[in-house]
């Protein structure tokens, strides 16, 4: 892998992969660090994998050489030791990564954080979020052609990726963190692979249960879907021109809530047309036909790529009345022209593609986290290690379910048992501790007999013996009790950190005092001892 750090490449490319990392306000308060010590989104893992791994290794074969992370400044340090050490950085050689930075405000938007990096954005670009678990039966590739194919027929200006999210079980995941699933009511345009209407908050306050629709829409768009199942993946491949169309936004705080479905109005209203228009008029940096379709893998199996992503039969294969609805209104193919300096007028455009095959999901949400932690625990039974010095580490009367995963330097005690669960590296299970259905990160310690249900501990968390715990979430460094008990809960460091604090200070005082009060304050701290 090649890290660098600001210098630009020379050479000219299609397209740069940025990568959006927030501050993760959703999986508090597993980000929200120790101390001084910041806890990244980035890298909270999904069975022991750092979240933008998955990601990295879904760029790394599309032929994307150019990656842009955009951080929070204070997360930057840890996300590029961990990029250029282990396994990370000898995993992804063809890939030249740099940073771009910016200092979260009050609304943490993701507009925001993009803003930040349009300077280094100098060409088309494909932006992915950094808690995106991509289906192992999609490509980045098969998107890229997608657009490609959608530039070259109309001039399309961006295409999204929605998929179906898998539905958790009931009762598998504490209804006090919320719902996993975040779909978004859109209405859209399958002949076409548009993406016509997305259902704001601001327009479900305003019109409740209905949907509110322009006749321009329906005039154009006459045999349109509506859909309240799918969810955006905030994967979007798209002309260098919408960042600039960005730019003309400043109000915007997030990409995909409030950005694009303005975006996508630019498609039927005339007004917005006329006001908007003229950014995406072509120009010499523009993607030509011959030269979309140059990139393609398979111009016209891309092209046939609506049909087989937005009416797949039960067994994945395009349905015959899709298939053939997307062959009667394809264009003509526009490999037959000669002319490589032909330009596409704009449609402005934004294309669609609906993925509906193995699961995917976005590690947003503590439930979202917790899902696809146990979604790989399904596909490799567990073994023993095979390492000496990690094998001696676990014990002979350990029982280990087959559905759970172990890191490697953990140590594992006697009679403890673990099902259905992640536990991360270089971690403590003492004598009789029972584990079920949890995840934990790196360095956590539970103690002797403890019982932990649904939890998932932040890294380095202490876990007292004999402590009962169902549904918890733990910050990082997190204390529990010997014998404590807790449901449902989400404990913060900053509870009893802050007692630790009072206590400081009332010592301070007793120093600085009167006879009289450092009396008073002796008995305070007498009474303190005793409790």
């Amino acid at each position: 892998m090649n890290f660098e750090d600001g210098t630009s490449n020379l050479l000219a490319k299609e397209f740069v992969a940025v990568i959006l990392v927030g501050e993760g306000d959703q999986l508090a308060p597993l980000t929200s660090g120790n101390g001084e010590a910041p806890s990244p989104k980035a890298l909270v893992p999904i069975a022991n994998k750092p979240m933008i791994d998955y990601v990295l290794a879904w760029i790394e074969p599309s032929g994307i050489t150019e990656v842009l992370v955009v951080c929070p400044t204070a997360h930057r340090a840890q996300i590029s030791h961990h990029i250029q050490s282990g396994a990370s950085s000898s995993g992804y050689p063809s890939l030249s990564i740099t940073f771009t930075t910016y200092e979260p405000a009050d609304t943490n938007g993701t507009c925001v954080a993009l803003l930040a990096a349009k300077p280094r954005i100098t060409h088309d670009f494909v932006l992915l979020p950094c808690d995106f678990v991509p289906p192992s039966d999609l490509t980045l590739q098969a998107i890229l052609d997608a657009f490609r194919v959608d530039v070259a027929v109309d001039g399309a200006i961006a295409t999204g990726c929605w998929f179906a999210p898998s539905r958790p079980d009931k009762g598998a995941v504490p209804d006090e963190w919320g719902s996993m699933l975040s779909p978004s009511t859109i209405v859209w345009d399958q002949a076409s692979g548009s993406l016509l209407h997305i259902d704001t908050e601001e327009d479900a306050e305003r019109n409740g249960d209905d949907i509110e629709l322009r006749m321009a829409l329906v005039n154009k768009f006459p045999r349109t879907r509506l859909s309240t199942a799918l969810q955006d993946s905030h994967v979007y491949v798209c002309r260098h021109a919408v960042i600039d169309a960005l730019a003309l936004k400043p109000h915007f705080e997030s990409f995909n809530k409030e950005f694009i479905p303005w975006l996508c109005k630019l498609q039927y209203q005339r007004t917005k047309q006329r006001k908007y228009g003229y950014v995406f008029k072509p120009d010499g940096e523009t993607t030509t036909q011959t030269l979309a379709l140059r990139h393609a893998t398979l111009s016209l199996a891309a092209r046939h790529q609506n049909a087989e992503w937005d009416g797949q039969s039960n067994d994945g294969s395009p349905s015959a009345p899709t298939a053939s609805l997307m062959a009667a209104s394809a264009p003509s193919s526009p490999i037959d022209h000669d002319d490589d300096d032909a330009q596409v007028k704009p449609s402005l455009r934004v294309g669609l593609r609906v993925h509906r095959g193995n699961l995917a999901g976005r590690a947003n949400t503590l439930p979202a986290l917790l899902e696809l932690n146990r979604h790989f625990l399904g596909q490799t039974p567990y073994v023993l290690p095979t390492d000496q010095k990690d094998r001696a580490l676990i014990d002979t009367k350990a029982q280990i379910a087959s559905d759970s995963l172990v890191g490697e330097s953990t140590q594992v005690g006697e009679r403890t048992s673990v099902k259905r669960s992640v536990v991360g590296r270089h971690c403590v299970l003492a004598r009789g501790a029972k584990l079920s259905g949890c995840v934990l990160l790196d360095h956590c310690v539970v103690g002797e007999n403890a019982k932990l249900e649904n939890c998932i501990l932040g890294a380095g968390t202490k876990v007292g013996a004999k402590a009962d715990m169902k549904g918890v979430v733990t910050q990082t460094g997190y204390e529990v009790g010997a014998g404590e008990q807790a449901r449902h809960e989400k404990l913060e460091a900053s509870h009893w950190a802050a007692g630790d604090s009072d206590d400081d200070e009332e010592d301070e005082e007793s120093e600085d005092g009167s006879d009289e009060d450092a009396g008073e304050d002796d008995e305070d701290d007498d009474e303190d001892s005793d409790d």
